[in-house]
C-alpha cells in the first residue's frame, strides 16, 4: 500500500517540513542525533539536516526513500536514509531525539511496540517527539487513516509515556496544507516527552 502510494511523480505530502516541526523549532539544535521513523519522502528529515542535526530516516516505501535521497541532493544535505520496515526492525543506536510525524499506519497493540522501539532509541534524558491527528479527525476527508483507534488523544500518549516527563501535550485543530495528502481544517496533536535520566 505505502510503495503503491508513494510511487507518484509529485511528492504526496509536499516538500515543506510539517509546520510541526517549525511550531517547536527550539527542540532542533544543530548538532543533535535524531531518529525519523516512518519518514515518508524526506521533507522533515532534510529539513533538520539544513538546521545542523545528524539526521536517520526509516522508511518502508522504495520509492518514498528514493524520493528523499533526491530532495536531500537537491538541498545539499546528508541524512542516513534506511529502507526497512519499522514494525519488524529493532532501531539501532541512541539519539537525542526520536521524531513521529504522522505515523498512524498502525491500531492500539502495534502502536504500543512501535513506542517502545521510539523509546528504546532514545538517549536518557532525550525527546520522544510526536505529532498526528486525534480521533475528532475522522470523516473530515482532510488526511489520516479512516480508523479512530489509530488516533491519538493526550490521555493514550501520556499513559504509553507513563514515568516520562511530558512536556508538550495539545489537542487543538488548524487548516493544514501539506501537500494533496494532508489539506483542509484537521483536529491535531502535538505531545513532547522527555526520557528520565
Amino acid at each position: 500500500m505505502w510503495e503503491e502510494r508513494f510511487s507518484t511523480p509529485d511528492f504526496v505530502f509536499g516538500k515543506e517540513p510539517a509546520i510541526f516541526l517549525l511550531d517547536h523549532a527550539d527542540f532542533f539544535q544543530p548538532g543533535l542525533s535524531v531518529l525519523s521513523v516512518a519518514d515518508g519522502e524526506g521533507r522533515n528529515s532534510v529539513h533538520l539536516a539544513e538546521l545542523g542535526l545528524e539526521v536517520t530516516a526509516l522508511e518502508y516505501a522504495p520509492s518514498a526513500v528514493a524520493k528523499a535521497r533526491s530532495l536531500a541532493d537537491e538541498r545539499g544535505v546528508m541524512v542516513d536514509f534506511r529502507q526497512c520496515d519499522v514494525l519488524a526492525q529493532d532501531f539501532e543506536g541512541l539519539y537525542d531525539i526520536v521524531l513521529g510525524v504522522f505515523i498512524q499506519f498502525v491500531g492500539p497493540v502495534e502502536r504500543t511496540r512501535l513506542f517502545r522501539k521510539m523509546q528504546g532509541a532514545t538517549k536518557p534524558g532525550g525527546l520522544v517527539m510526536l505529532h498526528g491527528y486525534t480521533p475528532e479527525q475522522i470523516g473530515r476527508g482532510t488526511g489520516g487513516p479512516p480508523d479512530a483507534r489509530n488516533m491519538y488523544t493526550c490521555k493514550s500518549l501520556s499513559e504509553e509515556f507513563s514515568g516520562w516527563d511530558i512536556l508538550t501535550c495539545r489537542e487543538y485543530e488548524r487548516d493544514v496544507q501539506e501537500g494533496r495528502g494532508h489539506s483542509g481544517l484537521s483536529a491535531l496533536i502535538d505531545f513532547i516527552a522527555r526520557k528520565p535520566e
